[in-house]
């Protein structure tokens, strides 16, 4: 089938990152997409070779587009402009039935995504009233729509040279525990670099590029004009790393034993990764979020030192304390487990829009 997936992209590069995945797995597939996005700049150093199947197209609200695909997604809630709905609302009297319209939420753990998922959004107004989109919701459960998760996941995994990709980076951890900060710029930055200055044991940090570089080199600063001697003992060292692929910064979490990610599209990546994880969650102004990380958390039946280390990672209460990935691992590795027992997000969405598409 054709699908038109769209993609506003807001910031943080997420938005476009799960769209891009998404795309790319169905191309795997023997779907035709073509992406409407409204900025591809990322996708230059995300995905620098395309990929056959996907043709990434300009997403301008005001010009006429083609006729739909057979299947229509607004991911995260983007709406559509006026002239593709009337395209949609042309398709459907043209074939009579309408295209699969679906609705790509944002992944959460909470339990209302078990009771949206798969609903219908009746469209009211416009050129497209009298129509109706579908949520379709990722999740964690089997009552969801899943998460994004390759074919051949596990065998690249399985071939992946953690020494050969870190001395092709030039990292040499000389026996320190390795760590990802994929950060925005939480409060406690600061203190976490300070808690592994005092060790036990070593730690070096790959810092990935852009708000993560940008906050961990002010975390830097402010530590030492409070305390010259913070790092005295050199236990904490550092590597800044480019800007990665997707497929490269997957292997930068397979390669650390400790990996801090943010948003959607990394936490994936992480749980994926099988490493001891710390979540820094989108924040949202009416603090809905917490609600969110709690009901992660739970789903991950995380043991309560990591449950209050994501309070305080988060802004949310607590001082932070040291990291003990140890004691962190079991949880995701149980959570993995689980979720590579279920079906994949690609699989079951195309089930729902052949679903959808089929004539009634």
């Amino acid at each position: 089938m054709l699908w038109d997936i769209f993609c506003k992209v807001i910031d943080n590069h997420g938005d476009i990152g799960v769209c891009w995945r998404l795309s790319v797995q169905l191309a795997a597939r023997g779907q035709q997409v073509r992406l409407w996005v409204d900025d591809a700049s990322a996708l230059r150093w995300m995905a620098p070779e395309g990929n056959p199947g996907v043709q990434v197209l300009p997403w301008d609200s005001q010009s006429r587009p083609p006729e739909p695909g057979a299947v229509v997604i607004e991911a995260f809630g983007c709406e559509l402009a006026t002239p593709f709905q009337a395209a949609i609302a042309a398709k459907a009297r043209a074939d009579g039935r309408q295209p699969a319209w679906i609705n790509l939420e944002y992944l959460t753990a909470e339990p209302f995504a078990e009771r949206s998922h798969g609903l219908p959004s009746p469209v009211t107004h416009g050129p497209a009233a009298g129509l109706a989109k579908r949520f379709f919701y990722p999740g964690f459960t089997a009552r969801t729509g899943g998460l994004l998760r390759e074919q051949g996941l596990l065998q690249r995994q399985a071939l992946f040279d953690r020494n050969a990709w870190l001395q092709a980076h030039g990292i040499d951890p000389q026996g320190a525990r390795l760590a990802c900060p994929f950060c925005y710029e939480p409060p406690a930055l600061g203190s976490l670099l300070a808690e592994l200055a005092r060790g036990p044991g070593s730690t070096r940090l790959l810092v990935t590029a852009g708000r993560a570089t940008d906050a961990v080199r002010a975390a830097l600063e402010k530590n030492a004009r409070s305390n010259t001697g913070w790092n005295q003992q050199s236990l904490l060292s550092l590597s800044f790393l480019p800007l990665l692929t997707q497929m490269e910064f997957d292997h930068l979490l397979w390669c650390c034993d400790l990996n801090f990610v943010r948003g959607e599209d990394s936490l994936v990546r992480a749980m994926w990764a099988g490493k001891p994880l710390v979540w820094q969650i989108y924040p949202q102004h009416d603090n809905a979020h917490h609600a969110k990380l709690e009901a992660f958390l739970n789903w991950l039946d995380a043991p309560a030192s990591l449950r209050d280390f994501h309070r305080s990672w988060n802004g949310i209460s607590g001082r932070l304390r040291n990291p003990d990935p140890e004691a962190w691992a079991g949880c995701v590795q149980r959570g993995r487990e689980l979720l590579l027992a279920r079906e994949d997000l690609t699989t079951k969405l195309m089930q729902f829009a052949a679903a959808q598409s089929s004539p009634s």
